[in-house]
């Protein structure tokens, strides 16, 4: 490219800079600084040309000028020589101080630009600035501004200018008046001084050395003077903040006489500052400066403004810190480095100041003041190291201070301490005492104090420090591993730091195992006398106590453990080895849990299980009853946590089981008794349990522990009462009472039983009976739990069944007694419950319960439970607990007592008890009696066990009390008599003789009968009874007809209708009656019976009506069938169920279908007419007998026993319902029938549409469905398909669908369908034509056409409707032949001539004036292509490819995406052999493929997620035939569908690949770009210079001269007018890439 070229192309960018978008602005700059890469030199001129020549240009636009000059310069400062620097100089100089005012954007622009140049051409920009930097004459605010930037940005360059600088500058100081003047110069000696003291810091790498500190020290001192007396009193903040600023490091530059001088005036000036700025980060920063400066040349001034310097500091150091201010957090920084320094010059007098300040009640000074005191501990260690005995001491009255903020801070405090050494000092235990007291505060409540402005912390923020704390301290400052070992140990046991547990026992873990690598075999706990420290029964006891609640307090649970392992050795010497595998167990079951899924009971068996396994291993007496001791002392600590205490009593109970001193064991099972809190029902549980555990092993001496305390004064209600009794009232004395009662359960139930029953009625049942005129429910309960505990154990002896329990009578009538005392309609206590588990237990045993007996138990139990009222279902339907367990408990008990008459006599009790809750007109009644029977049914059978051929006698009374509850309102009920039914006939089949392993399969029909009984619809239920009932019939003895009829017949007066109507249901299957009677006149017949329906509902009577009509149809079809077709319509739900009737006989159901097909096709389907005379086109109105046989082959096909007729006439069927489907389609009702539609819609009457389409479809999926093609059905309503049928937009996609849910689920049936079909070639109604056509087309891409050899046949008739007068027909003809590809591609080749005829002949076809069939040619060829023979193609490829090309740019999105594809299918079918005419069309539409990647519609696009991408896969397949690897690579591999596509990126690499190896073809490229820069869609206009722009990019540069840039450089400047940003932005991007003409 020319200068001229580059100077055009500068300017037409230059130009564009005034676009009004800021993405095309953006861009213009971003083409600019590319250009500037390549030409920085041609770009700085160009810049300075523009902006010369261009003088009323606005400022923002020459804001960006000078920002891209700025680039250029920072990149390529190198590069430029003196003239051009000295241009960019004076023109930035020019901008810079063009205006007075300050125009920030632009002036600073102007200002940066000198500053890069300025980076290698200090003296020119110096020699430009010092010209506007006179003596005596104010300078402009960006002159300034500009050198103090630039002393920073080139420092060693800058700093030997600034004697001059400042020589010059300080006089002018007076003279500034603007604050914003001032401000600059503030700014500018500010920087000056950093850069000074930076460059005298690497004096030995700058380049004069000779530079002092004096040199600048009078200038700076002037300076100074004026800032500090005169400017930092102006009442302008910014501009005190400025003075303040610069005052900092000025400070080092004044000679130390001066600065000694100044500082009594210029520190209270400073600290006075603090007064005036909400802002002081700036004043805290300066004074940091100021006093590192004074300290450095020890000033004495210091110890004079100590004290204010320490007042004012404190004040800012207790402001609250926002987390959400910057400033704030770093001002207290920098006042904290202050104290660093005055700490490190006068600690004495820094403590004496601090300390007494932690002394004072106020929050925000004593949070302050310990971080002070915590950062000086950490920042100035050696100054501070004698004073830590001072520092500790004062920390006493914080650690009382219960404020969260002061807490956090102690402990932070106490943090710094440990890692100085002040914890190993006297006082140092009390500051890690205090830390673990932080650690046991609650998580969600510590102890704070909230004022109206506190901003506290979250409520466990000091909890987590403090946790972090200990464990930090104890793991990372070694020095602390004596000081906390084995001091930590002391807070273990002590209730109150319960809390810190967690951290506690990882701390000392942790320094359990350094000790124990330190010294291997040592004890890890010396006592030597220590008496504080816990022993090592009180830690087992408390570490395993708290174990049984693991997930508590962080997990406490596994860090007890693993302290526990790490003591194992000084818990006691033989546990090492046992510990060492048995903890480990426990942590892998804690770790396979959460605390929701962490079964307690069995955690706690666990624990208990290791308990007595570590007893056993150490088989000490003494020491186990030491540690007993321990546990009983211990128990008192646990008043407040229940469950642990719960189980520290199972401990106790374990502990005492092992002792083999029976002293010992009777003396603490007494204090036990003496010191239990009875009020607590926990407690009382826990009590029990450990004497149960302790009578496992001491059963003699804990019963005679419990007579003991029996026979005391406890249970006499005197005044001379036990004395540890004397206070209690009669409740509590109950309490005692229920708890030893208790006691005595769990004694039975884990005694050994060889040595139980020789004392359970003598010692337990006995004193148990003493109790039982109780009217406490609590003692009650406990009770009935002890009596089902020694049952049950008494049960599971050995000797349990021949054992005589004399108190048995006894016992089941008190626990009738506790049933009957119950309120029989509510259920609130587990009495019931227990008592009937009692009761269960206490039948199985000897002796047996009298007949009377036995039924008064039965009745009590039934009364107990079945009057309860039911409670409402909780969350997800579930009933409650109690509930279910207490109706178990009820099942179990009467399974029990007819375990002991297993006889149809004992059945037959059983039932009879609860026969009046089965027919009790409450429904929760009825259900849990159904529930029981079936329960009881479902046991004797199970159990049966018959010795000889007997009857069961009573089988007829009990079918007939069960199976009209088949049809009971509640769905339960009706399940549950199933069941029962279905018991009953296989104990019939047990009685008969059949293996108890015998499946019948009628009655195994009940079981599904049974699932669909769930919420079936009313004429489903009496199916299902009319379905038992003949499964009834067929397995019922005869002798047992006639008692169970008459047990029906009872039944029919039942107060639930629903049930009375099944017992009709059933009768009448078992009767079986006949038809006799005949009548005359059928049509008379008809209506008297439909005349019946409607005055009566009754359901015998629609059973009569059904059967009668069913009778005269056998023998008059043709008179009932035009008797029924006269009903009015829409037809009544009678007359449907009247027509469903004549289904019930295949070869009537047949004879009726073949009228009804009759009279569907015989009339017209529509007239049409006219409803208004200016009417475009006639409305066509359905005719009524066609409508009326379509609306009862409805009806009959509907009927499920229909199925043998439909499938003899499917054929006919389908074809003439398919048809009338399509010619009904948009035919209205006649205005009669569609005014009783819009009423009866209204009404919320009508069950179907009569709309005539709507109608002829519910026909059509009728007959589908009892033809056997259910499948096609379901397909179709997924598929949507039967909606779209009843349209006229989505008929033929209907039809489509249709024909492929046929071929697919209903092949075989092909062949008469198509016959049927073929016949409509000649129809008069187009519609039909288009319907059948589409049909047969679609069966064509199904291969079953071919498996059926109907191919040939097909391909014929359709090729025969080519000529069709129908455009629709004719596409579909071609649609049909290209399916061929799908469903038979095998065959493609030996037809290929003849399709491809046909598909030329649509692209050609003339006559379709919007060229759908031209589309749907494109489409098929697509398909047929890669199977067609090669030479059938090559005679028509040229022409294909030629009459495709102007459908790629259709303003129409079908017709782009299948000329694009069908053009990549073209290149794909001729891959390796590819001539050279044909090449030429794919190298013309190259570039329109890449363009349209960017096409707007997303089945084109490349961004599209459609299963085919049309410009992808053509490019794809346009690859291989460019002969270019690397292409069809990059094609292949950025082109794949469903992968996202970077298309900029895309398309740089293709364009460098095209330019490579096809670098004659710029030229077409180019000019086709260039076509498509006048597009009419956006996208394509935006990416046809990308296109353009990625050419030239990589065209080699023996090319070049291919390129008129002329054309192009005008076609991109015209393009940066579009009224489109986007594609502005991409002409402008173009623009930058022509650098490589440049």
């Amino acid at each position: 490219m020319s200068e001229a070229y580059v100077k055009r192309l500068f300017a037409i960018l230059l130009d564009a800079v005034t676009d009004k978008d800021p993405q095309v602005q953006e861009q213009v700059c971003g083409a600019l600084c590319a250009l500037g890469e390549s030409q920085p030199v041609e770009a700085l001129r160009a810049c300075e040309e523009h902006l010369r020549l261009h003088e009323k240009l606005a400022h923002p636009y020459r804001t960006m000028i000078l920002r891209v000059m700025e680039t250029v310069v920072c990149s390529h400062v190198g590069e430029l020589d003196e003239d051009v620097a000295r241009a960019s100089i004076l023109l930035a100089s020019s901008e810079m101080t063009r205006v007075k005012e300050l125009v920030c954007d632009w002036q600073q622009a102007a200002s940066n630009v000198l500053v890069a140049v300025g980076k290698r051409f200090v003296s020119s920009v110096m020699e430009e600035m010092l010209s506007k930097f006179q003596p005596g004459v104010l300078p402009h605010h960006f002159v300034v501004q500009t050198l103090a930037n630039l002393s920073v940005s080139n420092v060693f360059g800058m700093v030997p200018f600034l004697t001059s600088i400042l020589n010059t500058m300080v006089p002018m100081l007076s003279a500034a008046k603007p604050d914003s003047m001032r401000v600059a110069f503030c700014c500018a000696l500010q920087r000056f001084s950093e850069s000074t003291l930076e460059y005298l810091a690497d004096l030995d790498q700058a380049p004069d050395p000779t530079v002092r500190k004096d040199a600048f020290a009078t200038d700076i001192f002037s300076a100074y003077d004026i800032l500090f007396h005169h400017w930092l009193q102006s009442r302008e903040a910014k501009l005190r903040l400025a003075v303040v600023e610069a005052l900092g490091p000025m400070s080092h530059l004044l000679p130390s006489e001066k600065l000694e001088e100044q500082l009594p005036k210029l520190l209270p000036g400073l600290l006075g500052l603090y007064k005036k700025h909400a802002e002081t980060v700036h004043v805290s920063k300066s004074l940091g400066q100021i006093l590192e400066a004074a300290a450095s040349v020890g000033s004495r001034t210091l110890d004079v403004q100590l004290d204010s310097l320490l007042a004012a500091l404190h004040a800012q150091v207790c402001v609250p810190v926002e987390s959400s201010s910057p400033l704030v957090v770093s001002n207290q920084k920098e006042v904290l480095r202050c104290f660093t320094v005055l700490a490190c010059c006068s600690p004495d007098r820094l403590l004496a100041f601090l300390l007494p300040k932690l002394d004072t009640s106020n929050e925000r000074t004593r949070v302050g003041t310990l971080q002070v005191v915590r950062h000086v501990i950490n920042s100035a260690a050696a100054q501070m190291e004698v004073k830590q005995p001072f520092i500790l001491s004062s920390m006493k009255l914080p650690l009382l201070d219960t404020n969260s903020k002061v807490k956090r801070a102690v402990v932070q405090v106490i943090s710094a301490m440990a890692h100085h050494g002040y914890l190993e000092q006297p006082g140092g235990e009390a500051m890690i005492e205090y830390i673990v007291q932080q650690c046991a505060l609650p998580p969600e409540a510590e102890p704070q104090k909230l004022g109206a402005n506190s901003e506290a912390p979250a409520a466990d923020s000091v909890r987590a420090i403090s946790v972090s704390t200990l464990y930090l301290v104890s793991t990372t400052v070694d020095r602390m591993g004596d000081v906390l070992w084995p001091y930590l140990l002391e807070f273990l046991v002590p209730v109150r730091f319960t809390g810190a547990l967690t951290p506690l026992c990882r701390s000392l873990v942790h320094l359990a195992q350094k000790r124990q690598e330190a010294g291997a075999h040592a004890l890890l706990i010396q006592y030597n006398g220590n008496v504080t420290l816990p022993s090592p029964y009180a830690m087992t006891t408390r570490l395993l106590a708290v174990s049984s609640s693991p997930y508590l307090g962080d997990g406490r649970g596994a860090a007890s453990l693993r302290l526990l392992s790490i003591l194992r050795r000084d818990i006691h010497p033989v546990l090492g080895q046992r510990w060492a595998t048995a903890i480990p167990l426990l942590l892998e079951h804690l770790d396979g849990y959460t605390e929701e899924t962490l079964s307690r009971k069995e955690w706690e068996e666990k624990l208990l299980t290791f308990l007595r396994d570590t007893l056993a291993v150490v088989s000490d007496n003494t020491w186990i009853c030491q540690l007993s001791l321990e546990m009983c002392k211990q128990l008192p600590n646990y008043n407040g946590t229940p469950l642990e205490k719960n189980f520290l009593y199972k401990c106790i109970g374990t502990t005492l089981g092992a002792a083999s001193s029976k002293e010992v064991v009777r003396k603490h099972l007494q204090e036990l008794l003496e010191t239990a809190r009875y009020q607590e029902e926990s407690e009382r549980e826990g009590l029990a349990c450990c004497f149960g555990i302790c009578a496992s092993s001491h059963l003699d001496d804990t019963l005679a522990q419990l007579e003991d305390f029996v026979k005391s004064d406890v249970f006499r209600k005197s005044a001379g009462i036990f004395n540890i009794f004397k206070d209690r009232s009669e409740n509590e004395v109950e309490k005692v009472k229920s708890t030893l009662i208790l006691c005595y359960g769990h004694v039975a139930a884990r005694a050994p039983r060889e040595l139980l029953l020789a004392r359970v009625e003598s010692d337990i049942f006995r004193n148990m009976s003493q109790c039982f005129s109780t009217k406490d429910p609590a003692l009650r309960l406990c009770l009935a739990r002890s009596v089902c505990m020694a049952s049950q154990a008494i049960c599971s002896s050995s000797r349990g069944s021949s054992f005589q329990l004399l108190r048995k009578p006894e016992l089941v009538a008190q626990m009738m007694e506790f049933i009957k005392a119950e309120p029989p309609d509510s259920l609130r206590t587990p009495i019931r419950k227990k008592a009937m588990l009692a009761c269960t237990y206490l039948v199985s045993l000897e002796p047996a319960l009298e007949g009377q007996a036995q039924a008064d138990l039965i009745h009590s139990c039934l009364h107990g439970v079945m009057a309860v009222l039911p409670e409402p279902e909780g969350v997800d339907g579930h009933q409650e607990p109690l509930y279910l367990d207490t109706v178990q408990a009820l099942k179990d008990l009467l399974t029990s007592l007819l375990q002991r008459n297993m006889t149809p006599q004992g059945l037959q009790v059983m039932v009879e008890h609860l026969s009046p809750w089965i027919k009790s007109p409450r429904g929760h009644e009825r259900v849990r009696a159904l529930g029981l029977s079936a329960c009881l049914l479902q046991y004797f059978l199970k159990h049966l066990r018959i010795s000889a051929l007997v009857p069961f006698h009573n089988l007829g009374l009990l079918l007939g009390l069960f199976s009209p509850r088949c049809a009971d309102l509640r769905p339960a009920t009706r399940q549950e008599a199933v069941s029962c039914v279905y018991s009953l006939l296989y104990l019939q089949l047990g009685y008969e003789g059949f293996s108890r392993d015998y499946r019948d399969d009628a009655v195994e029909q009940l079981l599904a009968l049974r699932d669909g009984l769930g919420h079936p619809e009313p004429s489903i239920l009496f199916h299902t009874c009319h379905s038992v009932a003949q499964i009834i019939g067929k397995r019922l003895p005869p002798d047992q007809l006639i008692s169970l009829l008459l047990t029906l017949f009872e039944g029919l007066g039942d107060p639930d209708k629903n049930c009375s109507r099944a017992a009709t249901v059933i009768i009448n299957c078992l009767l079986k009656e006949r038809a006799n009677v005949l009548l005359e006149k059928v049509p008379e017949i008809v209506s008297v019976l439909r005349s019946k329906l409607q005055e009566t509902r009754g359901e015998h009577v629609l059973q009569a009506a059904q059967h009668s009509v069913y009778v005269l149809a056998a023998r008059h079809h043709a008179a009932v069938v035009s008797s029924l077709l006269g009903s009015p319509l829409p037809f009544d739900s009678h007359t449907c169920t009247l027509w469903r009737a004549l289904a019930v006989e295949p070869g009537l159901a047949t004879q009726v279908l073949g009228l009804l097909l009759e009279k569907m096709s015989r009339d017209v389907p529509f007239k049409e007419s006219r409803a208004f005379l200016l009417s475009s086109a006639p409305d066509r109105v359905a005719t009524l007998p066609p409508l009326a046989a379509t609306c009862a082959l409805y009806e009959v096909a509907s009927a499920p026993a229909s199925g043998p007729a439909v499938l003899e006439l499917y054929p006919q069927l389908f074809a003439a319902l398919l048809l009338r489907v399509s010619c009904t389609v948009g035919v209205q009702l006649p205005r009669n029938l569609q005014a009783k539609e819009r009423k009866s819609a209204s009404s919320g009457l009508a069950s179907r549409s009569l709309e005539p389409c709507s109608s002829a479809v519910d026909a059509l999926q009728a007959v589908l469905l009892r033809g056997g093609t259910d499948d096609v059905v379901q397909h179709m309503e997924l598929e949507g398909g039967w909606q779209l049928l009843r349209t006229s937009a989505g008929h033929e996609e209907g039809v489509t669908r249709l024909a492929s849910a046929m071929a697919k689920f209903a092949g075989p049936r092909l062949p008469l369908m198509m016959k049927a079909l073929f016949a409509t070639q000649s129809s008069v109604y187009e519609i039909q034509r288009v319907s059948s056509t589409a049909f047969l087309a679609e069966l064509l891409s199904s291969n079953m056409v071919n498996d059926l050899m109907l191919l040939e046949s097909l391909l014929d008739n359709l090729l025969a409707r080519q000529k069709d007068t129908c455009a629709r027909v004719r596409r579909l003809v071609l649609r049909g032949l290209a399916n061929i590809a799908s469903g038979s591609p095998d065959k493609v080749r030996a037809h290929g001539p003849q399709l491809l005829t046909a598909m030329i002949g649509g692209l050609d076809d003339g006559d379709d004036p919007h060229s759908l069939v031209a589309l749907e040619a494109m489409v098929g060829l697509a398909r047929l292509l890669d199977l067609v023979e090669a030479w059938d193609l090559r005679a028509v490829l040229l022409h294909v490819a030629i009459r495709i090309r102007p459908f790629f740019d259709s303003e129409k999105m079908e017709f782009r995406s299948a000329s694009i594809r069908l053009f990549g299918h073209l290149n794909k079918a001729c891959q390796g052999d590819c001539e050279d005419v044909f090449l030429e069309q794919v190298v013309g539409g190259l570039a329109p493929l890449l363009l349209h990647l960017q096409d707007p519609q997303p089945p084109v696009a490349a961004s599209s997620a459609c299963a085919l991408q049309a410009c992808r896969f053509a490019l794809r397949m346009c690859g291989p035939n460019l002969e270019c690897e690397e292409l069809a690579a990059i094609f292949q591999k950025h082109l794949q569908e469903g992968r996202g596509l970077h298309f900029g990126e895309f398309l740089n690499t293709t364009c460098k690949h095209l330019m490579h190896h096809f670098p004659d073809l710029l030229g077409r490229l180019l000019s086709t770009s260039l076509f498509y820069f006048k597009s009419s869609w956006e996208d394509i206009r935006a990416a046809a210079p990308m296109l353009t722009g990625f050419l030239v990019l990589h065209v080699e540069a023996e090319r070049r001269p291919q390129v008129d840039l002329e054309q192009l450089l005008a076609a991109l400047q015209l393009l940066l007018k579009d009224p489109a940003p986007a594609v502005r932005v991409k002409a402008a991007e173009t623009l930058g890439r022509l650098v490589k003409f440049a």
